[in-house]
């Protein structure tokens, strides 16, 4: 399976196109575009890729990894897919732009999937997995593809250090037992994709974050 990163909107945001090179078969995961030519970008790359958009896929549904929810759920006729969890957020988007002092921008797309921790995504013959890590809110997600050895761990886990929990439904205890019963479990040499900042792997989180 193949990854790209896009760097979106003025947090940014991590934004994920994961792909099966055969059937062109894709999935976008936190859909963070929220300037017109980021919504370009991302639509230029789906199509100079000939990939098909099969799932719209959200690691946790705070308003930065939000932003672009409508536009792909439209031009690609696909559902949002999330934790019913975090549905709550949606409901107070605007409120979360208004906190940062940003405008909020667009349409709230709602959950058309909701998305439990052991539920399988197949991008051609390989594998997604989610993974429930609540704690930086409640219905937070990571996606893990075992085959090529990567999870895309939103904001529960970044480079030597973890997600914030003072958001409401944020949970540090919570987050902390998280991460390590169903990511740091995983294999030593996954690679680890997160929600902001740059890849990292499991087995030097497990070594060296000085949170866990």
């Amino acid at each position: 399976m193949k990854i790209n990163r896009f760097y979106f909107n003025m947090l940014p945001v991590n934004s994920y196109v994961l792909w099966d090179d055969e059937s062109r078969e894709c999935a976008i995961v936190d859909a963070g575009c929220y300037y017109p030519k980021e919504e370009e970008t991302l639509a230029r790359f789906i199509a100079d890729n000939r990939l098909t958009v099969k799932y719209l896929l959200a690691t946790h549904l705070h308003f930065d990894h939000c932003f672009g929810n409508a536009f792909v759920a439209q031009r690609y006729g696909v559902a949002l897919s999330a934790s019913q969890a975090d549905e709550f957020l949606l409901q107070h988007m605007p409120q979360q732009c208004q906190a940062f002092g940003i405008p909020f921008k667009g349409e709230i797309e709602p959950i058309g999937h909701y998305i439990d921790h052991g539920d399988i995504f197949t991008l051609g013959t390989e594998e997604i997995r989610a993974i429930a890590v609540p704690g930086h809110s409640p219905g937070s997600l990571a996606f893990y593809a075992p085959e090529s050895g990567f999870v895309l761990s939103g904001d529960a886990l970044f480079q030597l250090n973890i997600g914030r929990t003072d958001f409401p439904g944020g949970n540090h205890r919570q987050l902390i037992e998280s991460i390590h019963k169903n990511l740091l479990t995983l294999p030593p040499e996954t690679v680890v994709y997160p929600g902001h900042g740059p890849e990292t792997e499991i087995g030097i989180e497990r070594n060296e974050n000085p949170f866990l």
